[in-house]
């Protein structure tokens, strides 16, 4: 597409052939760029070369375009313009005056609390921005898919983020556990891992999907897999189910309390995850190749403010997750 150019032909030359032919004088321009004269006509004789037209000629004592010099300082000041816009995109990014589509895949029970928030942020400040909140499915490459420019942001909860995305973490919290009331498993508070992996369990992905699971992930790190008896397609669906089976949810605690906020009265009861789970993490991921994207840059920084809102309100009521926790 490109083959023709001359190779010859860089921004340094395109600058200097601009200004020569908007201001048409030598020793102005030399002084502009802080060059010599001579300098400066070397440029333009290379420039005559590379348009094969004189661009400037005399008239009396001045120097006028030809009507090849008026084409040329055209399309180099929109070649230039294009490129400054390109170089200062990050900077000059206005959100509200963009038209475009972003994709965002949420693969965990963090986007009850996240995805209204910032469906609100993203209307009141882009309107011309419509963003897609996905669950990818068990069989998606997430990491190819941000590579290939199909999905722009992932905010996950994997054990750890992968090594070959860019990420930052957003939260973290505890891990519990949700059962019906009359489980035998409500009257502990807390599990042991053995009584976990003993229990049957409910999962919003199947065991397979351990990879996009922190819990599966991290059992997996322990070299150890929970019995998944049933796997849903949808959180929505979990509160129903716990209520009539004498399956175990295990969730990040903030969602584990809303669940049973929620819930009928005394239906569900909140249970301490085994100690070897540790802290759940909650980052947001994107790929080398939308970094420097304005657009990308400036739903991240939504993302980024409406999720340390949620973990400031999150970590100042530990009253309340204690209260929950012996209810």
């Amino acid at each position: 597409m490109y083959a023709n150019i001359n190779p010859s032909i860089d921004v340094r030359l395109l600058h200097t052939t601009y200004l020569l032919l908007t201001e048409r004088s030598v020793s102005k321009v030399a002084v502009l760029l802080g060059l010599t004269q001579p300098s400066v006509s070397a440029s333009l004789k290379k420039a005559r070369e590379v348009f094969a037209d004189p661009l400037l000629v005399r008239s009396g004592q001045k120097l006028v375009l030809t009507e090849r010099g008026e084409e040329v300082m055209v399309s180099v000041g929109l070649i230039l313009e294009g490129l400054k816009n390109t170089l200062n995109r990050t900077s000059q990014f206005d959100p509200g005056a963009v038209q475009s589509r972003m994709r965002v895949a949420a693969v965990n029970c963090f986007g009850a609390f996240l995805i209204p928030p910032l469906a609100a942020s993203i209307r009141q400040k882009a309107p011309g921005i419509s963003v897609d909140f996905f669950a990818p499915s068990e069989k998606m490459d997430l990491i190819d898919e941000l590579g290939a420019g199909r999905v722009d942001l992932v905010i996950g909860n994997w054990p750890a983020p992968q090594q070959s995305l860019k990420s930052t973490t957003l939260l973290h919290c505890d891990i519990a556990c949700v059962v019906q009331r009359s489980n035998p498993l409500a009257r502990a508070g807390r599990l042991t891992l053995h009584t976990y992996l003993d229990a049957d369990h409910v999962s919003p992905t199947p065991g397979s999907s351990a990879f996009y699971s922190p819990i599966d992930g991290r059992l997996s790190q322990l070299g150890m897999k929970r019995r998944i008896a049933m796997s849903v397609p949808e959180y929505a669906l979990i509160p129903a189910i716990l209520a009539e089976t004498d399956l175990v949810f295990t969730t990040a605690r903030p969602y584990a309390e809303y669940i049973i906020e929620n819930a009928p009265a005394n239906q569900l009861r909140l249970i301490e995850a085994p100690r070897e789970f540790d802290q759940m993490n909650l980052y947001l991921l994107w790929h080398e190749r939308a970094h420097a994207s304005g657009a990308n840059q400036w739903l991240r920084g939504v993302v980024r403010s409406v999720a340390r809102r949620f973990d400031q309100t999150l970590h100042a009521m530990p009253a309340k997750a204690e209260l929950l926790a012996a209810y």
